[in-house]
C-alpha cells in the first residue's frame, strides 16, 4: 500500500498554492494593485498624454511586485519541509515549479486586471482618446512585459531558493526577486531612451525592440523551466533545516 501511495502523484496544487499566496503574501498583491491603480487613475485624471506615455511603463514594475506570492509560498514550503513531503508522494520538481509559476502569473492577472480596468475607465471618463499608440503600448509592451518579468523574477527566485539557504530580509530570494523582475522593463526602457537620443526611435523600431525584449525574457524562463529536471535534483528541494 505504501508503494502505491508513494507512486501516485498528488492532484495539482495550483488552487491551493494560489489561495495560500493571496493570504500569506497579501501585502505584495495589495501593494502592487493599489499603487499601479493609484498612479494610473492619477495620471488619467491629470493628463491624457501623461497617462498614455507613463502608465504603460510603470505597470510591469508593479505587476512584478504583486506576483511575489507564489515565491513566498515556495520559499516557506522548502524551509518547512512541505516540498519534501510532496516529493515523497510522487510530485516532480518541474511540477512544483510550474504550480508556483502559474500562481505568480495568476497574481499578475489580478494586478493588471484591476489596474487597467480602473485606470482606463477614468481615462475614458475624462474624454481622452483611446489612440493607437496607447493601445499598442499596453498590448505589445505593458501587459506582456508584466507577465514575462513576473515569470522571470519567480523562476530566478525559485532557482535561488533551491540552491541556497533562504534567509529573511533583503538577502533572501523573496527580498531580491522583485529587483530581478524589474531588470527587463528597465533594460527595455534604457534601449528606447538610447534610440530616442540617437534619432532612431521610429514606431516600427520601437515595436521591434519591445517584441525582442518580451521574447527574450520568455525564452529565458522557458529554458530555465526545461532545465529543472536536469539541473535541480530532488534533494535540492529538501528542507535545509
Amino acid at each position: 500500500m505504501a508503494d502505491t501511495v508513494e507512486g501516485e502523484a498528488p492532484a495539482s496544487m495550483l488552487g491551493v498554492t494560489f489561495r495560500r499566496a493571496t493570504v500569506s503574501a497579501r501585502f505584495y498583491l495589495v501593494y502592487g494593485t493599489v499603487m499601479s491603480t493609484f498612479l494610473g487613475v492619477l495620471l488619467a485624471t491629470l493628463s491624457g498624454s501623461s497617462f498614455a506615455s507613463a502608465y504603460p511603463l510603470v505597470l510591469p514594475i508593479f505587476g512584478v511586485i504583486g506576483s511575489m506570492g507564489g515565491l513566498v509560498v515556495f520559499t516557506s514550503d522548502r524551509q518547512k519541509g512541505v516540498l519534501e513531503y510532496l516529493l515523497s508522494y510522487g510530485m516532480s520538481p518541474r511540477r512544483l515549479f510550474l504550480d508556483v509559476l502559474l500562481t505568480s502569473l495568476a497574481l499578475v492577472t489580478v494586478v493588471v486586471g484591476v489596474s487597467l480596468s480602473a485606470s482606463l475607465s477614468v481615462y475614458l471618463a475624462h474624454r481622452h482618446p483611446l489612440t493607437t499608440p496607447l493601445v499598442a503600448l499596453l498590448g505589445v509592451y505593458a501587459v506582456p512585459m508584466a507577465y514575462a518579468s513576473a515569470a522571470f523574477a519567480t523562476t530566478i527566485g525559485m532557482f535561488w531558493t533551491t540552491l541556497s539557504s533562504p534567509r529573511q530580509g533583503m538577502s533572501s530570494p523573496v527580498g531580491l526577486a522583485p529587483f530581478f523582475g524589474m531588470l527587463p522593463p528597465l533594460a527595455t526602457l534604457g534601449a528606447i531612451v538610447l534610440l530616442v537620443l540617437h534619432g532612431g526611435a521610429g514606431r516600427g523600431t520601437l515595436y521591434l525592440v519591445i517584441g525582442a525584449a518580451d521574447g527574450t525574457v520568455a525564452l529565458v524562463v522557458a529554458l530555465l523551466l526545461a532545465s529543472t529536471g536536469r539541473l535541480l535534483r530532488r534533494e535540492r528541494l529538501l528542507s535545509p533545516a
